[in-house]
C-alpha cells in the first residue's frame, strides 16, 4: 500500500457519493481528537478531546471563524472501537460541497487521506478481527441476497473463523506430540500412533466437512448465471417478469418483441441470480435480429443453467427442436407456459428428453413459486440450502483449507505406512501454514494489499 504508515492519522468520507440526508467523515488515529478539536465547535463549546467515548455531540464544523455546516460528532476511543484506536465520526449534511470541505479540512489539521479499506486493514492488524473476518466485511458490501448476507455476517462474527482455528490447535496438538518424539529420541516408543492416526483421520473428516460447504459457499457469494430461452412468444419477457415481480420487459402479443438480452439480478430462495431474457428469434429478419440471436447464443454458452420455454398452446414446431438440440449438454430447467390455456403440445417428447417439466402461467403467475423452487433445486443439486452461516465461500479460503486437508491426509497416511516422523511433522507444520494464511497469522504486505484494495476508501 503506497505511503500506508500505520501511525499515521486518516480520513476519508465513509458514505456513498452524491446527494443524501446524512454523510459521515471518518478519522482515526492517536491524533484524531486533536484534528477533531481544530474543526469541530460544540454547542457547549467544549473540545471534541474532553468528551467521553461512546458520546454524540451537536455542533457545527469550523474553519476559523467561518461555519461550514452543521453537524453531529460521535467519538469512540481506543481500544474500543472499530480499528481500536480513536476515531471521531462527523454526520454532515450529504451534499458533495460540505463533506468535501470537511474532509478538506481534516487533511489540513493532521490527517493523511485513507487508503482503500485502511479502516478494516488497521482492524486487522491491531488485532480486533482476523483476516477472514476482514474480508468479510467486503462480502456483507456485496451481499445480494439475505442469504447471502447471513453466511458474511456469520464470518463477520467469527463463526468460520471458529471452526478453522478448532482444526488448528487440533493439528497442533499432534504435531507437538510428534516433535516431542523426535526431540526425546530416549523416550522412543511412548509415542501412541494409533492414537495420533485416529486423530488425524478425524481432522481430515472436518477439514473434508468445511469444503463441502464451499461450492454452496460460492454460490452464495458469486450467484449464477440463468438465461431463459425459447422460440418467439413462448412468453419470456412475461416470465422474466413474473420472476422479477415487475413488468421489466416489454410484453406484446406479437412474436419477436424481445431483440436484445434483457439481464437482471433477482433473489430465488436466497440465491443470487443474474437471469437473462434473450431474443426468441430463430430466423433473423434484419441485422439487428442476427446480432441479437449471436448473442443470445453467447449467453446460453456461458449460462449455469438455461430455462427452456416452451408454449402449452402450440405444437412442438422445427424451432423447438433446434432448441432441444442447442441446450443439449446444459443444465436445463424445462418450462411449460401458457397452462391457462387448451394444450396442445405434445408434453411427453419433451419429458422423454428432459424427464421433467414444469407447467406455469406466467400470465396468471401460475405455479411460479414451484418454478422457483426447481431453480434452487437445481442449483443445489438436489441437496439442502445451507442453514447456517458456518460456511466457506471465499476461493482464497477455499484453496487453502484444501492444500491444508491434503497435507493432513498424507500424514495420516504416512503414519499408517511408518514414515518417519520428521516427514510428517513438516506436512503437518505446513497445514498448519495454509491455515494460517486463512486467519491471517500468517501474511504477506502484497496479500494485504491485494484484499484490501477491493474496498472503498472509507472502509
Amino acid at each position: 500500500m503506497q505511503g500506508y504508515n500505520i501511525n499515521d492519522t486518516i480520513v476519508a468520507i465513509a458514505t456513498g457519493a452524491g446527494e443524501s440526508g446524512i454523510g459521515i467523515v471518518r478519522i482515526s488515529g492517536q491524533d484524531a481528537l486533536c484534528a477533531a478539536d481544530r474543526i469541530f465547535v460544540s454547542r457547549g463549546k467544549k473540545p471534541p478531546s474532553t468528551f467521553k467515548t461512546y458520546t454524540t455531540h451537536y455542533g457545527w464544523v469550523v474553519d476559523g471563524r467561518e461555519i461550514i455546516d452543521e453537524a453531529i460528532l460521535t467519538v469512540m476511543r481506543a481500544p474500543k472501537s472499530y480499528t481500536r484506536e480513536d476515531i471521531v465520526e462527523i454526520n454532515c449534511h450529504g451534499g458533495i460541497l460540505p463533506l468535501r470541505r470537511t474532509l478538506e479540512l481534516a487533511l489540513e489539521n493532521g490527517c493523511r487521506l485513507a487508503e482503500p479499506g485502511e479502516f478494516t486493514r488497521r482492524a486487522f492488524l491491531n488485532g480486533r478481527i482476523d483476516l477472514s473476518q476482514a474480508e468479510a466485511v467486503m462480502d456483507i458490501i456485496r451481499s445480494k441476497t439475505g442469504q447471502a448476507l447471513k453466511v458474511s455476517a456469520g464470518q463477520l462474527l467469527g463463526v468460520l473463523s471458529s471452526r478453522i482455528n478448532k482444526a488448528r490447535g487440533k493439528a497442533l496438538d499432534i504435531l507437538s506430540a510428534l516433535e516431542a518424539d523426535i526431540d526425546f529420541p530416549d523416550d522412543a516408543g511412548t509415542l501412541n500412533t494409533d492414537d495420533l492416526g485416529r486423530r488425524l483421520r478425524v481432522l481430515d473428516k472436518e477439514l473434508v466437512s468445511i469444503l463441502d460447504s464451499s461450492k454452496q459457499g460460492r454460490i452464495l457469494r458469486e450467484g449464477i448465471n440463468v438465461v431463459i430461452c425459447g422460440k418467439p412468444n413462448a412468453g419470456k419477457s412475461s416470465l422474466l417478469n413474473a420472476l422479477l415481480k415487475q413488468e421489466r420487459s416489454i410484453v406484446t402479443p406479437l412474436a419477436g418483441t424481445t431483440r436484445d438480452t434483457v439481464e437482471e439480478i433477482i433473489d430465488i430462495k436466497g440465491i443470487p441470480i443474474r437471469i437473462v431474457d434473450t431474443a426468441g428469434i430463430i430466423e433473423p429478419r434484419d441485422l439487428i435480429e442476427k446480432k441479437a440471436i449471436e448473442r443470445s447464443k453467447k449467453y446460453i454458452a456461458m449460462a449455469d443453467l438455461v430455462i427452456l420455454l416452451f408454449d402449452a398452446s402450440r405444437k412442438l414446431s422445427k424451432e423447438d427442436n433446434m432448441l432441444m438440440k442447442k441446450v443439449r449438454g446444459k443444465k436445463t430447467l424445462v418450462v411449460i407456459n401458457k397452462a391457462d390455456l387448451k394444450p396442445r403440445i405434445e408434453e411427453k417428447k419433451i419429458i422423454g428428453k428432459f424427464g421433467r417439466a414444469i407447467s406455469i402461467s406466467a400470465k396468471k403467475l401460475s405455479n411460479i413459486g414451484l418454478l422457483e423452487s426447481a431453480v434452487a433445486d437445481s442449483v443445489y443439486d438436489g441437496k439442502a440450502a445451507p442453514g447456517e452461516p458456518a460456511i466457506v465461500s471465499n476461493i482464497r479460503h477455499i484453496e487453502a483449507i484444501k492444500k491444508a486437508q491434503k497435507l493432513i491426509a498424507a500424514a495420516a497416511d504416512s503414519l499408517d505406512n511408518k514414515i518417519p516422523a520428521e516427514f510428517i511433522a513438516q506436512d503437518l507444520r505446513d497445514a498448519l501454514g495454509y491455515l494460517d494464511d486463512i486467519s491471517g497469522r500468517r501474511f504477506t504486505e502484497d496479500l494485504l494489499d491485494r484484499i484490501f484494495s477491493e474496498f472503498c476508501i472509507g472502509k
